[in-house]
């Protein structure tokens, strides 16, 4: 996998995360979810959704479009 991955959003919840991700790769996006939450407090950290850079400007408009 590259390393080249861009930032597109942040979320503390992971079902958003995912569902974001699904969105994304449904709309030929490539999407991965980076998880810095902590394994044992859930409630510390956030979930990376990341995209490919060529991908970052139709990814921002599919989440600004969709509300998410």
């Amino acid at each position: 996998m590259e390393n080249n991955w861009i930032k597109v959003y942040t979320t503390e919840n992971a079902f958003t995360a995912e569902v974001i991700k699904q969105g994304l790769i449904e709309n030929e996006i490539p999407a991965v979810v980076l998880n810095k939450q902590d394994s044992s407090y859930r409630s510390f950290g956030v979930l990376t959704v990341m995209v490919r850079p060529e991908d970052l400007e139709k990814a921002k408009a599919y989440i600004l479009e969709n509300e998410l």
